[in-house]
């Protein structure tokens, strides 16, 4: 049966978040058919929250050089096809479509705000001071301002993966962070801060089962993590192992640079 936005806000509604700010990773096709698709989705989180905010990033802007710092977590020099096909950032690029297509539509919205960065940038609606909190040397401040906010994360049908919280946890307890380079239109701007890898960010999902609020919304199972709480575990977590939440890849250039230290 297709998912009404009844169905959305009625569901949504039993997470309790209607006095929270939120920042949301969604996948719309984890529900099965939404009748008015990412726009009703919208709606119904903005009716049921009091803010969002979203990541809105912008990878096609990035270059790869032909030489760079070491233990950088790249390869350089493998991407010159992709350099020929970058684009300089502007405020009104698309969001990457890697990241689903509700960042987009929320980007779009006449009310939305958008950061500046040009790789990491989030937008947001009814959070502006959590927006404008971001700096080139600091993308993550966002998910720091939402934290300090009480905030939370929603995970729309997808998991821990794409939870870009854990990796400003993995920032503030000391984890090596990298160097990117993105294309403006008058210049590259390098861009430090640049996190890790994600794929092995499952494993903290027992760790803040308490912290964690759950509904199924038509097919999708739909997870609100507390984020100071998800912050102090993962923090916990990686001061105990360094290497906490790195990925099982032995390709992975970003993990195999965090296991050098």
């Amino acid at each position: 049966m297709p998912v009404t936005p009844a169905d959305l806000k009625t569901g949504l509604a039993k997470l309790g978040l209607n006095k929270n700010l939120v920042i949301a990773h969604a996948s719309l096709k984890s529900f099965g058919f939404i009748e008015g698709g990412a726009e009703t989705m919208l709606e119904a989180l903005l009716s049921s929250t009091r803010g969002i905010i979203m990541p809105t990033f912008t990878y096609k802007t990035m270059l790869n050089p032909e030489v760079g710092p070491p233990r950088n977590g790249i390869n350089y020099g493998s991407e010159s096809d992709l350099n020929k096909m970058a684009e300089a950032f502007h405020r009104d690029m698309p969001a990457d479509k890697m990241m689903g297509i509700l960042p987009e539509t929320l980007r779009k919205h006449p009310k939305a705000k958008r950061s500046p960065h040009p790789i990491q940038s989030f937008a947001g609606i009814g959070a502006d001071a959590i927006i404008n909190s971001q700096t080139i040397f600091d993308p993550f401040a966002p998910i720091r301002a939402l934290a300090e906010s009480d905030g939370w994360v929603l995970l729309l049908g997808v998991d821990h993966t794409v939870n870009t919280s854990i990796h400003y946890a993995e920032k503030i307890s000391g984890r090596l962070q990298f160097i990117r380079w993105a294309l403006l239109p008058d210049r590259v701007m390098e861009c430090r801060n640049f996190p890790g890898d994600s794929e092995g960010f499952n494993s903290i999902a027992p760790l803040v089962e308490k912290y964690t609020r759950r509904v199924n919304i038509g097919d999708a199972l739909v997870q609100a993590v507390h984020l100071n709480s998800l912050i102090r575990v993962a923090v916990d977590q990686l001061q105990k192992n360094p290497l906490a939440f790195l990925c099982g890849r032995k390709d992975c250039e970003r993990c195999n640079a965090v296991r050098m230290g």
